[in-house]
Formats: C-alpha cells, structure tokens, sequence
C-alpha cells in the first residue's frame, strides 16, 4: 500500500461521512428538533432570580 492508495481511502470516507451527515440532516423526523435550534438565537433570556432587566 502506497501514499496514493491512503490518499484514495481517505477521499472515498470523506465522501461517505458528508453523503451520510447530508442524508441524517434532511431527514423529516429532525426537522422540528432543527427549526427549534435555528430559533434560539432569538429567545430572550430570561433574568435570573433577582436581577433587574
């Protein structure tokens, strides 16, 4: 087994690992869990036990 041979291997599981976060990412099932992560740069804090806001 030469460099290019290594070289090839880590491309093709490259390839596999993006093809499968791609595929674990689109999946309908997460689309609720997604969107309530995609809004929580938008929530407020609330103050803690006896701050003034």
């Amino acid at each position: 087994m030469d460099i290019n041979d290594l070289r090839s291997l880590v491309t093709v599981a490259s390839l596999l690992l993006f093809v499968g976060i791609a595929v674990w990412s689109w999946q309908r099932r997460r689309r609720a869990e997604f969107d309530e992560a995609a809004r929580l740069p938008f929530i407020e804090d609330e103050p803690a036990a006896g701050e003034r806001g």
